[in-house]
């Protein structure tokens, strides 16, 4: 027998390294197979509700990294809600209808208007639940558990009459009406678009500083004065109807130099625009205020037969331009509110792809809107008097990427206006999980307008909207429903498979319809009414959810998205906000900060990371990063988590190791009985407990990812363990000692694998198999342990406290040692400590083999003044010399009483003790060499 073979050394076949990707897919099958998200469902029936509604993804392409911090996010929450007390079911969703897919299509050599529209559908329905399989695959992959094969999908019957039925009970209320001012049009989609569809990049514009000629000035200006207006859309020029003034603000005749034209600007502008317009002198003839030029009449710059009227508005502004501003009500919404006041003419001059139309004038008609300027400037001749390129932030369409227009056409809103106030009330019961969230969330409701919700595609949920043969609308509640009941039996689709009359109820009438004949709406709704009814066609409708959810959980971005939709439809409809909370999350960057794209070639996509590292490691830099904030994602820092990782795994390797043979129903020792360094790390422990179980409560990841590296690296790796190895090795295997130890080690590694469940569940799985004393066969069957209070635990925190300091100092002693060359390893060490009063009461009050915890083999307190030579602190000083005796081949430690035994063994008189005990008959024949 080898004298090595007296040690208890840790065995275990848990791998040091994990192979995480290989593996990670076995244990999922396994999971699915063993249906462990049903069985938790089960466990937990009958317990509280906690509701984290999912946020539908849009069903395109695999999913980026983005999407995976936030569904592991909201699986972390989910698991550890539903280890800790709470019937807590995931039902996943995917957003389905809208204009991306028709793009996709479309880049597929698609044509839409060439194709019969059901089939049309039905290629964009099958093009979408090909997505929803692909990103399923994706999500399932990150090892989210959920109920997967029942998700919500939009296109789905059910869905869509749940969406109707909110439609129809915000009809009821009158919150929908049909108009026609001015909307973000798409011409690059051909739709109108939601401000939630809105992105905003630079562009730049022409702007045109020109004059329109006073045709009846009221008596207050003359017929040759001109009114100098600005604008950086000249397109509009062709539907101006009319000048708007600030009404307190100071306007200027001004006569220049060489000019026998009178010209009318603000007074705070014309200096510089004197310079702009190169008027070297001028005469100031007259001032007036906005309000006393109100209703003056000039004419169009090139239409003498379209009169602009002077009118008043108080979107004015003297930032730049003249301080007065064409206004074409057909092509802004300031101008649209202000024209309408006044009475003027809504003229729309383009159309639904940009271009310009007939009621233009010849010289424009058939021309991009955008391609007109040098027309316009032509047309404008002599009253033109300046041109100007500017850069400006300008709103694109989202998915197109391409800049949109103001453009009134006829169409169907839901009024926020009419309850803008119930809304803002909603907004202050709800929690948020950074309080900037309410501020924007309040101030968005509290600014938008109307909300526009029809849109002029076909990939999407019609409005179940009729006409009478007089045109006047019909979506009375009888008629809404019977739509919605018709969407649940047959899907959207009989909308365009029927016509209006078989769609409505049997025998139905209307006074508007004397022959009986109705047409039907050919706008389908905005995509963001789909999702945002998810609360009526989810959460609502499944049995096992409860309404409101308790919290949503997106990207920053939602507060004018989904949360913004969701909030509306549900106010509108029951006067409840949807969710109890939210939670918002910052964009995925580059490891530099910088937005990932294709064309920078700086984009990671989870399946990258899930070959190289493992999905484990995506969950685990999830938990290691503050979401509320943008944040950063490379390689190299998943390099950096996977250092993490392995650290946490081998720390537990160890404990695993070292408890194997340790039977919790037999060995465990009570606290009263332990060791008082056992029973510190115990208490320790539990303070971690406490601390992530809060930190679960409060959806703080990173709190938990600090205080585990922390307790791991510091209490673990850099103490507790680090001398660990002088007694799990070398006490006898069911020593007191032993027992005491390994009673720790057991509660803090199978504790630990249960708070890791949530983050790490393919690791704790497979912890969880080499545990064979616990009684659940999967350890996400079991519960989140709670952090457990001792009697005196505060004193002795206290005084472990005070040790930790006390260590700290020996161990600068010892290092000091190390550099002068007088030791090598700590064991080499003979410490010999000078205390005052306070450390010496700490080091009796502690009971413990203090050479033991500081790793030396000698310990000596000295009750005499310190050595000239020691290293000094304030309440205790060290002298380091080195142990005298000789390395014990068991122990390492320096023994005076390590000698040759009779049994061919160089080992101290303590492992003698143990060996002689355990082992007599290796005793008595002798062991071999070591």
């Amino acid at each position: 027998m080898k004298l090595k073979e007296t040690l208890n050394l840790g065995k275990t076949a848990f791998p040091m390294r994990a192979g995480l990707p290989n593996k990670e897919p076995i244990w999922q099958k396994e999971w699915d197979e063993a249906k462990l998200y049903q069985r938790r469902q089960e466990l937990n029936e009958g317990k509280p509700h906690f509701v984290l509604h999912d946020g539908p993804p849009y069903a395109n392409g695999n999913i980026h990294v983005g999407h995976a911090m936030n569904k592991i996010s909201k699986d972390i929450i989910v698991r550890s809600k539903s280890m800790s007390g709470y019937q807590a079911p995931y039902i996943p969703g995917w957003d389905t209808h809208g204009l991306p897919i028709e793009q996709v299509l479309a880049k597929k050599g698609v044509k839409r208007k060439e194709l019969d529209l059901v089939q049309y559908l039905e290629m964009c329905r099958d093009y979408a639940l090909s997505q929803v399989d692909k990103q399923r695959e994706d999500f399932k992959r990150l090892g989210i558990s959920g109920d997967w094969e029942n998700p919500y999908i939009t296109l789905k019957p059910a869905y869509e009459a749940a969406q109707i039925r909110v439609f129809g009970e915000m009809a009821k209320k009158g919150y929908i009406y049909r108009g026609a001012k001015p909307v973000y049009w798409s011409w690059s989609s051909e739709s109108a678009l939601a401000e939630a569809e809105i992105e905003y990049h630079d562009l730049v514009s022409t702007s045109l500083y020109y004059a329109n000629k006073v045709k009846d000035g009221k008596g207050v200006l003359d017929t040759d004065t001109y009114i100098v207006v600005w604008t950086t859309t000249p397109f509009t020029i062709t539907a101006s109807r009319g000048l708007t003034m600030g009404p307190d603000f100071e306007y200027l005749v001004v006569e220049p130099a060489g000019d026998d034209r009178k010209f009318v600007v603000a007074a705070a502008l014309l200096a510089s625009l004197a310079e702009r317009f190169g008027w070297e002198s001028y005469q100031v003839l007259a001032s007036h205020l906005g309000k006393e030029l109100n209703h003056i009449v000039t004419e169009h710059p090139w239409d003498s037969e379209v009169d602009e009227l002077v009118i008043l508005g108080d979107h004015v502004t003297l930032d730049s331009g003249t301080g007065i501003v064409h206004t074409a009500p057909g092509f802004g919404e300031d101008d649209y509110n202000v024209g309408v006041a006044n009475g003027l003419e809504v003229a729309v001059t383009v159309n639904e792809r940009g271009i310009m139309m007939d009621n233009a004038g010849p010289d424009f008609a058939g021309q991009f809107y955008d391609k007109v300027a040098p027309t316009v400037i032509e047309k404008l001749g002599d009253l033109l008097l300046a041109t100007d390129e500017i850069t400006h932030s300008y709103p694109f369409d989202w998915r197109t990427k391409k800049p949109i227009i103001w453009r009134a056409v006829p169409q169907w809103f839901a009024s926020v206006s009419k309850f803008r106030q119930d809304i803002l009330d909603e907004i202050d019961q709800v929690k948020f999980h950074s309080e900037w969230g309410r501020v924007r969330l309040y101030n968005m409701i509290r600014d938008r307008g109307d909300w526009v919700i029809s849109r002029q595609r076909a990939w999407g949920v019609p409005l179940p909207i009729f006409y009478a043969e007089d045109g006047s609308p019909i979506m009375t509640e009888e008629t809404i429903e019977h739509v919605a009941q018709l969407f649940e039996e047959h899907g959207s689709v009989v909308w365009w498979q029927k016509e209006a009359k078989e769609l409505l109820p049997s025998g139905f009438s209307h006074p508007g319809s004397p022959n009986g004949e109705f047409s039907k709406e050919t706008d389908i709704m905005d995509v963001w009414f789909d999702s945002g009814s998810s609360w009526n066609g989810v959460v609502k409708t499944r049995p096992e959810l409860t309404y409101p959810a308790d919290l949503y959980l997106e990207g920053s971005d939602q507060y004018r998205g989904w949360f913004n939709s969701s909030l509306i439809t549900s106010v509108a409809a029951n006067g409840i906000a949807p969710y109890k909370q939210i939670l918002s999350q910052g964009f995925v960057l580059d490891g530099k900060g910088e937005k990932m794209s294709k064309s920078l070639g700086n984009t990671i996509l989870p399946s990258d990371v899930e070959k190289q590292f493992g999905a484990e490691i995506l969950r685990l830099w999830v938990t290691s990063v503050d979401s509320s904030n943008d944040v950063r994602i490379s390689m190299d820092i998943l390099s950096q988590v996977s250092e993490t990782y392995r650290k946490i795994r081998n720390t537990l390797r160890f404990l695993i190791a070292n408890t194997a043979d340790f039977n919790p129903a037999e060995d465990k020792v009570d606290f009263e009985d332990l060791r008082p360094v056992d029973k510190y790390m115990t208490i320790r422990f539990n303070q971690l407990v406490a601390t992530i179980r809060q930190a679960y409560k409060d959806f703080d990841f990173l709190s938990i990812y600090k205080a585990l590296v922390n307790f791991i690296n510091v209490d673990l790796s850099a103490f507790y363990l680090d001398f660990a190895k002088d007694v799990v090795y070398i006490e006898a295997a069911k020593s007191l000692e032993r027992r005491q130890m390994q009673t720790v080690f057991y509660d803090i590694l199978v504790k630990i694998t249960k708070l890791l469940t949530p983050i790490l569940p393919h690791t704790a799985e497979e912890i969880w198999s080499y545990l064979e004393h616990e009684p659940e066969d999967f350890v996400q069957l079991s519960e989140l342990p709670g952090a457990e209070k001792f009697a005196g635990q505060e004193e002795i925190l206290d005084a472990w406290s005070a040790f930790m300091d006390f260590r700290d100092q020996a161990q600068k002693a010892l290092e000091e040692a190390r550099n002068a060359k007088l030791i090598g390893k700590s064991l080499e060490a003979h410490l010999l400590v000078y205390p005052k009063e306070v450390v010496r009461t700490l080091l009796g009050a502690l009971d413990s083999n203090i050479a033991q915890l500081l790793i030396v083999s000698e310990l000596t307190i000295v009750n005499e003044p310190a050595a000239a030579d020691a290293l000094v602190f304030d309440e205790v000083a060290f002298k380091v010399e080195r142990a005298q005796g000789e390395v014990c081949d068991r122990c390492r430690r320096i023994d005076p009483t390590s000698s040759q035994r009779t049994y061919q063994a160089h080992i101290c008189d303590n492992c003698a003790a143990i060996v002689e005990e355990n082992f007599p008959q290796a005793v008595a024949q002798g062991f071999e060499e070591k």
